[in-house]
C-alpha cells in the first residue's frame, strides 16, 4: 500500500509530469527516468538521433523545476577552461577574478559530448562525480542539486572521441530514444508549428529536490533484495554460475557502482510510485538502464551483432527473484 505521508511530499512530482506534458509528446520513459536519476542524484547519458527534443526536454525540466540551466555544446575545439572557468586580470585593482564556466548550474545539458577531446570529457565527469571543480588552484564547489544530462548521437563517427568505458560508468542512467510514433509526430506538429508554443509554470524548487533526494535515500530495501542485486551484476560478470550459455560475448561485466547505482535507482523508483520499500518489479525495470553502458561486449559478440539489451534480458530471467 502507498505511504500516505509519503504520497503526500511527492505530489509535486505528478504536477512536474503533468507540466512537462504540456510541451514533450511521448517519451514517457524518458520524462520519468530523468526524474528517477534527479531524485537518485545521479547523471544520464542519452543515446539518440538529432531532433528527439533532447535539448527542449531538459530545458523544460529546468523551468517546471525552478532552478538553473546550462546547454553546452561540445566541439573538437573546446577546452576545460570553456567549460568549467578561468581566472582573468583584473587591470583596474591588479588581481585575478574567477569566471565560472557554464558548469555552474543545478541542470547542465552537455550536448553531444562525444564531440569533445578527452580533455574536456574529464573535466565535466570530474565535476560530475567530485560536484566541484579546481580553477587555479581554488576550490569551488557546485551548485546544489547538480544534475547532467550528456547526449550522443550514435549514427555519426567522423570527428568524434568516443567515452571511454570508465568515463561512461560515472552516469547513472544511459536512456536510448527513438522516433516518435505517426500519431505523436501529428501533435507535435499541431503544437509546435502554431504561433502559441506551450508554456509551463515552476511547482518546485531546489529544497524540495533535496529533501526529495533525502527521503529516497531512505527508502527500505530488504536485504535478500540487496543479495538479487548483487546477484545481477555477478551475473554480468560470470554468467556461467546462473545458466547462462553467453560463450564468451561479455568481455568485461558491471561495476561495484554499477551495484550501487541499482539500488538507488531502485529506492526513487519506489518513492515515485508513492511506496517507501523497494519491490523486485522496481529493481528489474530500472536494469537495463542501468547495466546497459557497463556491459563490454567481446569482439565475438561484435561479430555476431549481439546485442546488450538482450543479455540484460537473459539475466532478468534467469536470476531468481528473493
Amino acid at each position: 500500500m502507498p505511504n500516505e505521508q509519503l504520497e503526500k511530499s511527492s505530489a509535486f512530482l505528478d504536477e512536474i509530469l503533468v507540466q512537462l506534458r504540456k510541451v514533450i509528446v511521448g517519451q514517457e520513459l524518458l520524462l520519468k527516468r530523468l526524474l528517477t536519476a534527479l531524485l537518485a542524484d545521479g547523471h544520464v547519458l542519452l543515446e539518440g538521433v538529432p531532433g528527439l527534443a533532447k535539448t527542449l526536454t531538459l530545458r523544460t525540466l529546468t523551468e517546471v523545476l525552478g532552478t538553473s540551466f546550462k546547454r553546452i555544446q561540445f566541439t573538437p575545439d573546446l577546452l576545460p577552461a570553456d567549460l568549467i572557468g578561468t581566472k582573468i586580470y583584473n587591470n583596474r585593482n591588479g588581481t585575478f577574478e574567477t569566471v565560472q564556466g557554464p558548469v555552474f548550474a543545478n541542470l547542465v545539458l552537455a550536448d553531444e559530448i562525444n564531440r569533445a577531446p578527452a580533455k574536456v570529457q574529464s573535466a565535466l565527469l570530474e565535476a560530475m562525480q567530485e560536484k566541484q571543480v579546481t580553477i587555479g588552484g581554488e576550490t569551488h564547489p557546485l551548485p546544489s542539486p547538480f544534475f547532467v544530462m550528456a547526449t550522443q548521437n550514435p549514427i555519426e563517427t567522423e570527428g568524434t572521441y568516443p567515452l571511454p568505458e570508465a568515463q561512461v560508468d560515472r552516469f547513472m542512467l544511459k536512456l536510448v530514444i527513438t522516433y516518435p510514433s505517426k500519431e505523436e509526430e501529428m501533435i507535435i506538429l499541431d503544437r509546435m508549428a502554431s504561433l502559441e508554443t506551450p508554456s509551463v509554470s515552476a511547482v518546485s524548487n531546489s529544497e524540495l529536490i533535496l529533501e526529495a533526494q533525502k527521503k529516497v535515500r531512505n527508502i527500505h530495501l530488504e536485504p535478500k533484495l540487496k543479495g538479487y542485486i548483487a546477484d545481477l551484476v555477478q551475473a554480468t560478470r560470470n554468467p556461467s554460475l546462473f545458466g547462462l550459455n553467453f560463450k564468451n560475448w561479455i568481455h568485461y561485466g558491471a561495476s561495484p557502482r554499477g551495484t550501487l547505482y541499482l539500488a538507488l535507482a531502485s529506492k526513487a523508483e519506489a518513492y515515485l510510485k508513492k511506496r517507501d520499500y523497494v519491490l523486485p518489479e522496481d529493481i528489474k525495470e530500472i536494469a537495463p538502464d542501468v547495466l546497459r553502458h557497463r556491459i563490454l561486449l567481446s569482439y565475438e559478440a561484435l561479430a555476431e551483432e549481439v546485442r546488450t539489451d538482450t543479455l540484460i534480458s537473459s539475466i532478468l530471467q534467469s536470476v531468481p527473484v528473493p
